[in-house]
């Protein structure tokens, strides 16, 4: 802790050119360490004969939600909670438009029936539930809009019903499901991979958070708009990269079931574990993002009956970027 202290001092007291070396190194170690946590948790899924949707929805998506956990808690006993809850409404924000979206542009992502009709409405709970417990003036006319420490135990059950589903889910086979093919290691040389990778997913996206938050502090950018933007796309970087790496090896189920098992475990896991260690107050940004979140998740939704279907096509995951883009200027310009 004291060693991670001083190089936090060191970062603050860095020039600009010197932080952005330090972030580009730091993604370079996200970007490998993705790369080896895909190959092990691949291989290990074909050990044990479980699909790779199912470890998407939880080795994967709790590996790569390591840095969420790890900034929100330290975020939540600083008392910055515009921080915590900007990280995660613009983390899911980053994992729908951004990791979906890129990883559509190097190949179409067709899903099974299963995740239209299940994990995508669960994902879209998520996000009504945040919109629900944090905009308690909005819907009931009265009280202070906050998730409080009772409403975290509420989104932890619901985390619960999660897990219970998802290890369901590795008893069950479709007859339409399809399985990649993945390279299978040996026992000690996969969880060497898996965790050596997290490791670096951890340690890197919290060297680019860091570092990015420190350049965004010289920008003058308020703790809201950090957190939506900066934090939030470098604590999404590990599913934005392990979603490009694992389409590139063909692993579609995996950059799926990634995506929305984060989405799913950034709020019902992450936020819930954050609203224990502190009540997280509710700004009327954190009430527009909430909604957005909603809206682009029914936009999610919606695209996979429109085109080729249960297909995330090309020109929809450019949209998806392109849409992206365009909230981050409107976040910006709102200050």
């Amino acid at each position: 802790m004291l060693k991670l202290q001083v190089m936090l001092d060191l970062i603050h007291q860095m020039p600009a050119f010197a932080i952005l070396i330090i972030i580009a190194a730091s993604m370079f170690v996200v970007i490998k360490g993705a790369d080896y946590f895909v190959k092990g948790a691949g291989s290990v899924s074909a050990k044990f004969g479980i699909s790779t949707f199912v470890i998407g929805l939880t080795v994967v998506a709790v590996g790569t939600s390591s840095p969420e956990i790890f900034v929100n808690i330290i975020a939540a006993q600083n008392g910055a909670t515009d921080l915590s809850i900007g990280n995660i409404l613009g983390s899911n924000i980053a994992n729908i438009l951004l990791a979906l979206g890129i990883s559509a542009l190097f190949a179409p992502l067709a899903m099974q029936s299963r995740t239209v009709w299940k994990e995508f409405p669960y994902s879209l709970l998520a996000g009504v539930m945040v919109f629900v417990l944090g905009a308690d003036l909005m819907i009931n006319g009265s009280g202070d809009n906050v998730i409080t420490r009772s409403d975290g135990m509420v989104l932890l059950a619901f985390f619960v019903i999660f897990l219970v589903y998802t290890f369901g889910l590795s008893k069950m086979k479709d007859d339409n499901d399809t399985e990649e093919e993945m390279e299978v290691y040996g026992w000690l040389r996969s969880f060497i991979y898996i965790i050596g990778g997290l490791f670096a997913l951890i340690v890197g996206g919290k060297a680019v958070v860091e570092s990015a938050t420190v350049l965004a502090s010289m920008l003058g950018m308020s703790q809201n708009l950090i957190g939506l933007t900066v934090v939030a796309v470098g604590t999404s970087l590990p599913e934005i990269v392990t979603s490009v790496m694992a389409v590139r090896k063909g692993f579609v189920d995996m950059v799926v079931g990634g995506v929305v098992g984060s989405n799913i475990f950034n709020v019902f896991l992450v936020l819930g574990l954050t609203a224990l260690v502190a009540p997280l107050q509710f700004g009327k940004d954190s009430i527009t993002d909430a909604f957005f979140l909603m809206f682009i998740s029914i936009i999610l939704f919606m695209a996979m009956f429109v085109g080729k279907k249960h297909t995330l096509e090309r020109w929809q995951g450019a949209i998806f970027v392109l849409l992206y883009a365009v909230y981050i200027l409107f976040a910006i310009w709102r200050g």
